[in-house]
């Protein structure tokens, strides 16, 4: 296509041509100005329009005597492209289709055409660390650090990071030349920093995250506590705890991973009541088995505070068994062994399985009941067995009618709930 529109290039100029020589020489040469050209000891004589048209002439000769010369070699660069797309496009099928070898040997040459060598370089690294050569992936990062800079330094810090040495993934990130980063330069920054044990870090980094839109609305969620929870964990003192508590989201506050995030690290740093404050919001915000049952495992004292917060929740949540079991634990701890022996019973009746069974042996143990003890961690062995317990002979129909009976719970609309609906 491109040769016959060249064709019809320069008929049209040597139309234009004739037809301007046909017109110059109607005119009076006087009217026109004359050029003079002496070379070899003769002058040669023409108008001013006849010079330029033969000037003209003379450039369309020697485009077309470069174009006739050159045709040859860019028929060859055409030729070197198309083989180029062909060998890149089979090595990504092959790279697809699980193909190693092939996919390797096909994006090596491929990558002799300079338009598509990064591309067929990062591929050709793919191909070779599915097949386990790993020497054979480093020349081939190296390889990618002439060819595109950026992509080297965002696989490497990917190898780096898979080799779990996140300080020199963010070595390769934090250069001048790559800020700022692309999309997933800051993926890969922000599970460097988590790594690293700089979640704070990293934290700070997801409002870039959810502007470049790296990752899908959940996947975002997901990460958001994640590192809030790391965040909390990482604070070096109480001063630091409180900063990083005050840049959580209060929604985020409320979630279960997060809020024992915080309560532990406080507990830890000696600051008690903000533990327990922190675990009192989030259940008064939303109900959670696992705080419900962290609550009860807090190693802090406050017990008759604590057990008059778990004692109202029951009312709302008479049939939880990690309440049940947080009741009798703090039970115990205020040396109230019955009424702990009552509220694992019921905590068993609601499903609480071998960690009651486990608690309830424990207090018979330390109440000197020693067949008793056996048989409930029996029973322990038989729940972590999927095998079924073996009732007490201690509890008649009565006291099982009455573990086994919960308040009745009503929906936003009043209508009683079943049980297993009522969370």
């Amino acid at each position: 296509m491109k040769a016959f529109r060249s064709l019809l290039i320069l008929l049209l100029v040597a139309a234009l041509g004739i037809l301007g020589a046909q017109w110059l020489a109607q005119q009076p040469g006087r009217d026109l100005g004359e050029v003079i050209v002496r070379a070899g000891g003769n002058d040669y004589i023409a108008t001013l329009p006849q010079a330029a048209l033969a000037v003209l002439i003379a450039l369309l000769l020697l485009w077309l005597l470069w174009s006739l010369l050159s045709a040859p070699f860019r028929a060859w660069r055409r030729h070197r492209r198309r083989q180029g797309r062909a060998r890149l496009t089979e090595g990504l099928q092959a790279l697809d289709r699980g193909q190693w070898q092939r996919a390797e040997k096909q994006l090596h040459s491929a990558a002799s055409d300079p338009e598509v060598r990064a591309i067929a370089q990062v591929a050709a690294l793919r191909a070779a660390e599915a097949r386990g050569d790993n020497a054979a992936a480093g020349r081939y990062l190296q390889q990618l650090a002439d060819s595109d800079p950026t992509l080297h330094a965002l696989h490497s810090a990917e190898r780096w990071l898979a080799q779990q040495n996140p300080e020199l993934a963010l070595a390769a990130l934090d250069t001048n030349a790559l800020q700022p980063l692309p999309p997933r330069g800051l993926w890969l920054r922000s599970q460097a920093l988590a790594a690293a044990g700089r979640a704070a870090e990293a934290y700070g980094q997801l409002g870039a995250l959810r502007q470049q839109q790296v990752l899908t609305a959940d996947a975002l969620a997901a990460l958001e506590i994640r590192l809030a929870a790391q965040m909390l964990v990482e604070s070096a003192d109480v001063n630091v705890l409180a900063g990083h508590w005050e840049a959580v989201p209060k929604a985020l506050r409320a979630e279960p991973v997060v809020a024992m995030a915080y309560a532990q690290r406080a507990v830890a740093l000696g600051w008690d009541d903000a533990a327990i404050r922190a675990l009192e919001q989030a259940l008064d915000s939303r109900w959670d088995e696992s705080l419900a049952a962290g609550y009860g495992r807090l190693p802090v004292q406050k017990f008759d505070a604590r057990r008059a917060s778990a004692q109202r929740w029951l009312q709302a949540h008479a049939n939880s068994p990690a309440l049940l079991l947080t009741l009798a634990a703090l039970a115990r701890h205020q040396g109230q062994w019955p009424q702990a022996e009552d509220f694992l019973h019921r905590a068993i009746a609601q499903g609480a399985g071998a960690e009651a069974w486990e608690a309830l042996g424990d207090g018979f143990a330390a109440q000197g009941e020693d067949a008793l003890a056996r048989h409930c961690l029996h029973n322990a062995l038989r729940c972590t067995r999927n095998e079924a317990a073996v009732p007490l002979e201690r509890r008649d129909l009565r006291q099982c009618i009455q573990d086994q009976a919960v308040a009745e719970e009503r929906d936003a609309h009043g209508f009683p709930t079943l049980p297993g609906n009522a969370h």
